[in-house]
């Protein structure tokens, strides 16, 4: 298991804490620290099976800043996702094929299950 991980975000502290107290194997991926590619960004999107705006922190002030809301083409959106980490929702627990957005902490515990 990979959890995509921002140890500023109390979610993904919390999601961290779970994956700890459950035990077993997973690899904490900072994704601030090393911006994952459009690639890695496509293929997480195709576990999620979810668009790249939904992907995003649409409250972020940086999301208004780069005028975010206007752009309407996939393949840029994901180029944004990768260019600016910091509007990647969190934390991301990705288990094989599985991936989920674990918001709110309730949604881990299930997936955890």
């Amino acid at each position: 298991m990979i959890i995509w991980h921002n140890p500023k975000c109390s979610k993904s502290r919390e999601a961290l804490n779970l994956l700890e107290d459950k035990g077993g194997d997973y690899e904490v991926f900072k994704y601030l620290d090393t911006p994952p590619s459009c690639q890695e960004i496509v293929v997480l999107l195709e576990k999620l099976g979810l668009t790249a705006r939904e992907l995003m922190r649409t409250k972020e002030d940086l999301y208004k800043e780069l005028g975010v809301a206007q752009i309407a083409d996939e393949e840029k959106l994901v180029d944004i996702l990768a260019a600016h980490p910091k509007l990647i929702e969190r934390p991301i627990l990705i288990d094989g094929n599985r991936a989920l957005i674990g918001r709110p902490v309730e949604k881990v515990i299930e997936f955890l299950g």
